[in-house]
């Protein structure tokens, strides 16, 4: 009995010290902590995706979270200057930017604005210090590559290598100009299924024939050889030439500036024909090691662990050329001072997979991922919306965490199918409906209510940071918008009804049949998310007295509803290529339209105006000067009056990142900037420690709950023993 009260005392005792006493610093890693402790003091990015990228082979690649991992693997010959503004392309592998020469159809130079132009010509010119990742596609033994073929014996010792990078030996070499021109080759064929080369068979000269070959011909080299390598390198592109290791040439059709912009894209990434011999093995298919699944590039990092349900890894490459944080003395102070650091700054990238945005919310509060975005739901937690604009929480703010925000190169419309009898064609009447519903749709509302803000209503196709695009007065949509005390405001819902019943609708109603005006809206997606977008955009139509039935279906039966024209208005969005107007006008070029291309083409509300297409072929291959300025303006005034769109918005994007995070500057160009990004491993340290103490005192109640519990038991069972006893002593109770 005393020797448990002694034990009871102590406890208690040493409880209550344990929770007054300061906990020490530890060095091994918070108990809740995903990452090991010296992981987390290193030079490591954490960042997340959550879905499993399906192609990392850069000629089939074409969504971002795919390219947010090859960008940092392969190097096309050109990229964006990180820090420059306007987007303003730089040589990556070259030594200089292409040089052009242009020339006539029989192939004798002119000048570059001479009608006779029929060809222009790219010339290339490769760095002499670029070299691949280590790879065993590069080792070689005696003149003869090592690990192709794999004989038996190699084969039963590989068995359990996951990665290329634990092969027993590693090589690597120089990048050649026959790369870029395999990796071309690569594009045109099709059972590759390139999502750009119906694009790049109109420009670059024997292109569509070199296709029509070797595609052929593969058929029947794989009927014969089944899991045999069909190498591209006899087969030759007219258009396409080798000159000797560093120079290369691309010849295309006519002019076409924007091929530069093509040229920063991973589709023009090199690709060594050994890599594509190595992994050619079925031994290798069978453990997953594909040109698709581990890639082989010269950038800075490469792909050490691919393990797509779970975690991919990618590692600074130790062959990575020489390249300096750029010098830019208009950028701010803390971007002055890394000028002329070696890249890339941060030694490894791991990313997670989340598939839900709760947890990496938490995660990233806990300071397990260095940048998130921001959900709706926590977006209250985390952004305050004031009339000066978005500001951090106090809470965030305390935490040192920072935002950066951006229009994105997109725009997000609503479209009416140009062909349709009724919301479409070029008359008065036609017109007038288009608009009137084009005021109706209330885009700052739908801003506020349904994206906390991260929106810029749209005055037209183009958006901020791409050439064409105009700000203020001079942009405005004129026919959606009047320009009142310096500032847009939106058309009253009079003069909407005014354009209807103009229209030939007097309040919803037809005119010529007296019977209410009903219209279809294809719409994707059914969750509530979804249902409370459609019930907003049934709202915005009654206002007018018009019925909106929606028509609500998965992804492919719309898109299949789109390429057909069985569509009469539904919502789309548009993600820029590259930084040039052509980029978002074409998507209202008649020669476009869907309909008439039979499903290949990109303009899906079919709208075909010829002053508008006369000028967009005049303005497609046009500098960027004023002269083509003009000739946008007339451009996007004729699309305001035709309203083929209701504009909608563009998008903004919203980035949190903690304070150990540097050089965080928004590029919606690029996509390899990783490189430039740098992690103090040690700060970060601290403030994951303590942010991720471990709450004691629930525990040591529930331990001092236990011992109390058990002391009365133990009291109890000790009472009714002695009372037991005293009864046998007297006989019986």
């Amino acid at each position: 009995m005393k020797r448990l009260g002694w034990i009871f005392g102590l406890t208690f005792f040493c409880s209550l010290a344990a929770l007054a006493k300061p906990q020490p610093v530890v060095s091994s890693a918070p108990w809740n902590s995903p990452y090991p402790a010296e992981q987390i003091q290193q030079s490591v990015l954490f960042s997340s995706f959550a879905a499993p990228p399906k192609h990392l082979d850069p000629v089939i690649s074409y969504s971002s979270n795919e390219w947010g991992i090859i960008s940092q693997i392969y190097e096309p010959p050109l990229q964006y200057r990180y820090l420059k503004r306007p987007y303003t392309l730089e040589p990556l592998t070259l030594t200089k930017m292409p040089t052009v020469r242009y020339l006539d159809a029989k192939g004798r130079e002119v000048s570059a604005d001479d009608k006779q132009v029929a060809f222009s010509e790219y010339h290339f010119v490769l760095r002499d210090d670029v070299f691949y990742q280590p790879h065993p596609a590069f080792v070689q033994k005696g003149g003869k590559y090592r690990y192709f073929p794999l004989s038996p014996q190699q084969q039963a010792a590989l068995k359990q290598v996951a990665s290329p990078t634990d092969f027993p030996q590693l090589a690597t070499r120089k990048l050649r100009a026959e790369d870029y021109v395999y990796a071309i080759k690569r594009m045109a064929v099709r059972q590759n299924h390139s999502p750009i080369l119906d694009t790049m068979t109109q420009y670059i000269v024997g292109l569509a024939d070199f296709s029509k070959k070797v595609t052929a011909q593969r058929v029947a080299f794989e009927k014969q050889h089944p899991d045999a390598w069909f190498d591209l390198r006899p087969f030759q592109i007219s258009g396409v030439r080798v000159s000797d290791n560093r120079h290369f040439s691309i010849r295309l059709k006519g002019r076409y500036p924007q091929f530069l912009y093509w040229l920063s894209m991973n589709f023009f990434a090199p690709i060594p024909w050994e890599a594509e011999r190595f992994y050619q093995q079925p031994f290798l298919q069978h453990q997953n090691m594909t040109l698709d699944t581990f890639p082989v590039g010269t950038g800075p990092y490469y792909l050490a662990e691919n393990n797509p349900n779970l975690r991919m890894v990618l590692k600074k490459n130790p062959n990575f050329h020489p390249e300096f944080f750029p010098t830019d003395p208009s950028a701010p102070k803390a971007l002055q001072q890394e000028a002329g650091k070696r890249l890339p700054m941060i030694e490894q990238v791991v990313f997670s997979l989340e598939k839900e945005s709760v947890p990496l919310w938490n995660k990233f509060l806990q300071g397990y991922y260095d940048a998130s975005g921001v959900s709706s739901d926590s977006f209250d937690q985390a952004i305050q919306v004031q009339a000066t604009g978005m500001q951090l929480t106090p809470m965030m703010a305390a935490k040192g965490i920072q935002f950066v925000s951006a229009v994105q190169s997109s725009i997000m419309y609503l479209a009416f199918n140009m062909l349709d009898p009724v919301v479409g064609g070029l008359s008065e009447a036609q017109r007038k409906l288009r608009q009137a519903i084009s005021i109706a749709l209330n885009y700052e509302e739908y801003i506020s209510i349904f994206l906390n803000g991260r929106g810029q209503v749209a005055q037209g196709l183009i958006p901020p940071g791409i050439f064409g695009y105009e700000s203020g007065k001079a942009g405005m949509n004129p026919y959606v918008y009047d320009w009142k005390s310096g500032q847009l405001q939106r058309k009253s819902l009079a003069e909407a009804k005014r354009l209807l019943a103009e229209a030939g609708y007097p309040n919803g109603v037809s005119a010529k049949t007296g019977e209410p005006l009903k219209l279809y809206y294809d719409a994707i997606g059914t969750g509530a998310d979804a249902k409370a977008q459609l019930n907003w955009m049934m709202k915005q139509f009654k206002k007018l007295g018009i019925e909106l039935v929606v028509r609500a279906t998965d992804y492919n039966r719309f898109q299949e509803k789109v390429r057909k024209g069985k569509v009469q208005i539904f919502g789309w969005g548009w993600n820029a290529d590259y930084p040039d107007p052509e980029n978002f006008l074409f998507l209202l070029y008649g020669g476009n339209g869907v309909v008439k291309t039979q499903g290949s083409g990109i303009n899906s509300a079919n709208y075909d105006n010829p002053e508008f297409n006369r000028l967009f072929e005049q303005m497609q291959t046009m500098s960027n000067t004023p002269q083509r300025q003009a000739i946008i303006h007339r451009m996007v005034r004729i699309a305001q009056k035709d309203a083929p769109w209701v504009w909608g918005f563009y998008p903004k994007s919203l980035t949190l990142y903690h304070h150990w995070y540097h050089n965080i500057v928004p590029n919606l160009m690029a996509n390899n900037s990783l490189k430039y990004r740098r992690i103090d491993g040690q700060s970060r340290w601290q403030s994951v420690q303590q942010w991720n103490q471990p709450v004691l005192w629930p525990f040591m109640g529930l331990v001092i709950g236990t011992v109390l519990l058990v002391w009365g038991a133990w009291r109890l069972y000790q009472s009714k023993q002695q009372r037991r006893g005293l009864c046998l002593e007297e006989g019986g109770c």
